[in-house]
């Protein structure tokens, strides 16, 4: 890939991009975008969770891109699904999905070396009072934490704005998880905290890309990682939720790759 080493990397190791690379994460940002819009019909109670994967798996190479996590450190999916008290990386399997669940699904997509990478949360039937309010607080911390991504602000700032926002609704934001920088690589520096003070770790800079994807808890912030080495779980058991876009600086503020094609990123759109 004859640009894939383009620009430069700052002191802290974050790779600084081009004006013209914004287009390549635009165009994978938008399939990811696209198909996370299309999965929502194949979401429903009796549904499985492996049968989305198939799904998304089929979009995926129907659009002449690639999957990044299928064969990632070994894994085998298209997706990461993740229901219930599941924080993340939940692997989709034969289980049906019972009426109120809610489930997190995170795609990956490579287009032309360019990564595009979100996730949103579904529910299968109706949704319950205390979820809907989960599922709120969680959109609506992502969509706070975006607006602090400018030149000359820091990844505290964002990582406050959420953390700040959650706690006052008081849930909690999971701290051993984060947001990571990507565009022709899947995870590079920086780690993108959802929890901070202001002022603090690297000064944000026009052409860094990275996604920005809180994970937060009706509980404590507490995880666990299961037997497989991959689901992490709420260690009290209490529902959770997570958002997540891949973004970049531009000159004075964001530019957000996979926004819903359909306006359809918050499962309540309807």
């Amino acid at each position: 890939m004859k640009n894939e080493l383009r620009g430069r990397v700052t002191k802290d190791g974050i790779r600084i991009y081009e004006t013209d690379d914004f287009a390549g994460m635009h165009v994978a940002g938008a399939l990811t975008a696209r198909i996370l819009d299309d999965i929502a019909d194949h979401v429903f109670v009796g549904q499985t969770t492996e049968a989305i994967d198939a799904e998304i798996e089929r979009m995926v190479n129907e659009a002449g891109a690639a999957s990044a996590t299928i064969g990632y450190k070994g894994y085998k999916h298209a997706s990461c699904i993740s229901v219930n008290h599941v924080v993340c990386h939940g692997i989709p399997g034969s289980k049906s999905l019972k009426n109120g669940d809610i489930l997190n699904i995170d795609v990956t997509v490579i287009v032309d070396g360019w990564y595009g990478d979100s996730s949103r949360m579904y529910v299968a039937g109706k949704l319950s009072r205390k979820a809907e309010r989960l599922i709120e607080v969680t959109h609506d911390s992502l969509m706070l934490g975006i607006e602090q991504v400018r030149p000359g602000n820091t990844f505290g700032d964002i990582g406050n704005a959420i953390q700040g926002y959650v706690e006052a609704q008081r849930m909690s934001v999971v701290r051993d998880f984060c947001g990571h920088g990507l565009g022709r690589v899947f995870h590079a520096p920086p780690n993108v905290l959802h929890y901070g003070r202001p002022g603090t770790g690297a000064v944000l800079e026009e052409g860094m890309f990275f996604t920005i994807e809180p994970m937060v808890n009706l509980g404590r912030p507490e995880t666990k990682t299961l037997s497989d080495d991959w689901t992490a779980v709420t260690r009290d058991k209490s529902l959770s939720a997570q958002f997540e876009h891949s973004v970049g600086v531009t000159a004075d503020g964001v530019d957000i790759f996979t926004l819903s094609p359909g306006n359809k990123f918050h499962p309540t759109y309807g």
